[in-house]
């Protein structure tokens, strides 16, 4: 059974803010949770929004999602997937905090945390997907900031433990719920979950510990890669926080297609013209591949549509695994602003043919169909 889309489960147009996503996957949980809800279809409900949340609250993940749907975040390719840091919620510990109090805890504000992964999109040419190639990409990221070593606080100083949640990124609200009075944890809005408060920012990153730089990164392209697969490059992601290691960055790649060839896996495809004598007399043609031109004998009388495999002609396996074949298909030309002796020659040939197509057997084509009718 196909997924439905992630917007229609939560209820939401496609331009929907994080904290409408975020809303919407609340009352969707609240709903649906198996704890709360006892409907057959509850548990499966519930882990339908929570796959759309989680999806569509990853700027990276929803990026995928928007331009390849469902194939998109779950994408294997050549690199595989799209990450991404620690969610604000979304784990079972929110789930669980929303209705219990938060009996299943939270996570370490100050604990390391891998920072986000980044997707860029490289445009190559046929040939450069297939001899691949080495690249320097310039992509915008976050570095974390030399000025204040990515504290956020004014050289000098230090960041303070929140007075209000005590260090812990939480704080507790008590709420009336179905179940009765429970104490709830929140995110500590003085400090954003982050357990420190900065009395005196760093001017250089205004507090943030990391500022945009345009960073140059040298990328390998494999021979054979194709259309739609991607490279991953580890650590080139953006920073992690609190000592955690850098995201990935993924590079999407997109092949132009090419006026002569088709590419299918490693197998490449092309249509080539010869004249009609060529056809009916046979002839040795030069047939252009992306590895130089082969000579190719044609047979007399071949037909169009006629198909020849050049062995090992085609793209190497972006996995190191051979190289896959040519195929050339044979395109007859009928010949068009003939001058008044070659319409001679060919009335003269049509004259002494009989007016009949014949195969390379000899039979006319009608031939065949009395044969046909008579069963034979």
């Amino acid at each position: 059974m196909s997924k439905r889309d992630y917007y229609e489960i939560l209820g939401l147009s496609k331009d929907a803010s994080k904290e409408e996503i975020k809303k919407a996957y609340r009352k969707l949980a609240r709903k649906y949770h198996p704890d709360v809800n006892k409907e057959d279809d509850a548990q499966d409900k519930f882990k339908e929004a929570k796959e759309a949340y989680e999806t569509l609250s990853n700027d990276q993940k929803r990026q995928q999602y928007d331009q390849f749907g469902h194939a998109g975040p779950q994408s294997q390719g050549f690199g595989g997937g799209f990450g991404g840091g620690a969610e604000d919620f979304g784990g079972f510990s929110d789930i669980f905090d929303m209705f219990f109090g938060g009996g299943g805890g939270r996570r370490d504000p100050n604990a390391p945390r891998q920072g986000n992964d980044l997707q860029y999109t490289m445009v190559l040419n046929f040939e450069e997907a297939i001899f691949g190639k080495e690249t320097d990409i310039t992509i915008p990221k976050e570095e974390t900031c030399e000025t204040c070593a990515g504290s956020g606080a004014k050289p000098g100083t230090q960041p303070e433990t929140c007075q209000h949640c005590h260090g812990s990124g939480q704080l507790n609200v008590e709420q009336n719920t179905p179940f009765g009075r429970v104490v709830n944890k929140r995110v500590c809005h003085h400090c954003n979950g982050t357990g420190k408060q900065i009395k005196e920012k760093c001017e250089t990153c205004h507090g943030r510990g990391k500022v945009k730089k345009q960073k140059k990164i040298h990328i390998n392209i494999p021979a054979g890669i194709d259309n739609g697969q991607q490279i991953r490059v580890p650590g080139k992601g953006e920073p992690g926080a609190n000592g955690g290691p850098a995201g990935d960055l993924y590079v999407v790649v997109q092949v132009k297609p090419h006026e002569f060839y088709q590419r299918e896996g490693d197998h490449i495809f092309c249509d080539m013209p010869i004249t009609y004598s060529q056809a009916a007399l046979g002839d040795e043609i030069e047939v252009p591949t992306v590895h130089g031109k082969v000579k190719l004998k044609v047979p007399a009388g071949t037909q169009t549509g006629k198909t020849f495999r050049l062995k090992g002609k085609g793209a190497p396996n972006v996995r190191g695994y051979g190289h896959g074949d040519q195929h050339v298909k044979i395109r007859v030309i009928t010949p068009t602003n003939l001058s008044d002796r070659q319409k001679e020659l060919l009335r003269e040939f049509n004259e002494i043919s009989g007016n009949e197509p014949m195969d390379e057997h000899g039979d006319s084509f009608f031939d065949r169909v009395k044969r046909a009718f008579k069963g034979e």
